[in-house]
């Protein structure tokens, strides 16, 4: 049996740059409740329903939005350059709870953080 570290995925940049911003943030939106999930345990919080309801609070699309705004002027030039990409890209559908530009920065911030994953960049991730 042929076995694989998928928690720790990396890939070469030509392979990363081939896929599209929604791939990205397919991975990065595990990637980022994760980071929250992580958080909110390491805080303190026990019951499941506090975690669930935090959780949610904190990775909906308005939340990512704000998240956004505040590591903008921390990116690299290549991480903006993503961002961009990802915040262009057009999506067939936003939910009820967000609006369009929120989506938009929410899927961003999520394909940055499946770019900066599947790069192996997780001092950075953090």
């Amino acid at each position: 049996m042929d076995l694989h570290d998928y928690l720790h995925v990396r890939m070469e940049s030509a392979d990363i740059g081939r896929l599209s911003s929604l791939a990205l943030a397919h991975v990065g939106d595990c990637v980022y409740e994760m980071l929250t999930r992580g958080r909110l345990v390491s805080s303190g919080l026990t019951t499941a329903r506090n975690l669930h309801s935090h959780t949610v609070a904190l990775v909906r699309a308005s939340a990512q939005y704000e998240a956004a705004q505040y590591i903008l002027p921390l990116l690299t030039e290549e991480e903006q350059d993503i961002f961009r990409r990802a915040r262009n890209t057009k999506v067939h559908g936003v939910p009820k709870a967000a609006s369009k530009a929120e989506y938009a920065y929410a899927t961003a911030l999520e394909a940055l953080f499946g770019w900066l994953y599947l790069k192996g960049e997780y001092d950075r991730i953090n």
